[in-house]
C-alpha cells in the first residue's frame, strides 16, 4: 500500500514539476526554487534507500547545490522505485533514523509523506488546487503525530521542547470521520486517535486541509477552530515539519 502511494505521489509531483521553470520560487517554500525542490525529493529518496540498505546514517545533501539530470520525471520515479525496492528487501530490519533505530518501513513512510506535502507545494506553485487522497492524508497525520510523540523527538526539531505542557489538549477532527487528540504533558506531547474530540481547542476540516495545516501549507483561516486559538497558534508555530 505505502509503496504504491509513494510511487503515485512521486509521479504526481513529477507531472507538475516538469511544467514549471526550474528557477521559479516555490510559493510555500519561498527559500527554495523548483529546481531545489526537485533535487530534494530525488536525492532524499535515494539516500533514504541507502540508509535502508546499510542501516547506517546518511548525510543528506544540500539540494541547493546537488546535481540534477536534465530529464526530471524519470529520475524522480526511479528514486521512488529504488526506495520502495530497498524497503521491500529489508523487511523488518532495524535501521538508523533521526530518533534512534527504527524499522526500515520508517523511511518509506517518512519519504512518502514528505513527497506528498511537496507535491502539494508544486501544485500551489503551479496555481493548482492540491489534491491529497484522504487515506494518504490520514496516514500522514498519524505519522506526524507519532514523530512528535516519540521519545527523543526533540533531536528531530529542537522547537518540540516547547510542546511540553500541563495537560492542555488539542483535537483534530476530519470531515472523513477521524479524530486525533493531543495532550501536552510535562514530558512532552502524547497524541493518537481518539473516540471523541473534547479538547481545549478543536480543529475541523478535511483530512487534506488538516495535513496542510500541520505542515504550514494552510492557515487557521482555512479550517474551523473552536476553543483556545492561542493554544493552536502556539502548537502550529512549534510543530511544522
Amino acid at each position: 500500500m505505502h509503496t504504491d502511494w509513494l510511487r503515485a505521489q512521486t509521479a504526481a509531483f513529477a507531472d507538475i514539476a516538469v511544467t514549471l521553470s526550474e528557477s521559479q520560487q516555490v510559493v510555500t517554500c519561498p527559500e527554495w526554487s523548483v529546481r531545489t525542490l526537485v533535487a530534494h525529493i530525488g536525492h532524499a529518496h535515494r539516500q533514504a534507500a541507502n540508509i535502508v540498505r546499510t542501516g547506517e546514517p546518511e548525510q543528506f545533501r544540500d539540494p541547493r547545490t546537488a546535481e540534477l539530470p536534465r530529464d526530471w520525471a524519470p529520475w524522480l520515479r526511479d528514486g521512488a522505485d529504488e526506495l520502495a525496492d530497498a524497503v521491500t528487501a529489508a523487511r523488518d530490519n532495524q535501521v538508523w533514523a533521526y530518533v534512534g533505530e527504527r524499522p526500515a518501513f520508517f523511511w518509506l513512510r517518512r519519504m512518502l509523506h514528505d513527497t506528498t506535502v511537496h507535491a502539494a507545494d508544486a501544485a500551489i506553485t503551479a496555481g493548482l488546487v492540491p489534491h491529497v487522497p484522504a487515506d494518504i492524508a490520514t496516514d500522514a497525520i498519524d505519522e506526524a503525530l507519532e514523530l512528535i510523540s516519540l521519545p527523543g523527538a526533540e533531536a528531530l526539531k529542537p522547537d518540540f521542547v516547547n510542546l511540553r505542557g500541563t495537560g492542555q489538549t488539542l483535537a483534530l477532527r476530519s470531515g472523513e470521520g477521524d479524530t486525533w487528540l493531543i495532550t501536552r504533558t510535562p514530558q512532552g506531547p502524547v497524541a493518537g486517535r481518539a473516540a471523541t474530540g473534547e479538547a481545549d481547542v478543536t480543529v475541523t476540516a478535511s483530512a487534506q486541509d488538516l495535513l496542510l495545516l500541520c505542515y504550514g501549507r494552510a492557515g487557521v483561516a482555512d479550517v474551523v477552530v473552536d476553543g483556545d486559538r492561542d493554544l493552536l497558534t502556539h502548537w502550529l508555530a512549534n510543530t511544522s515539519l
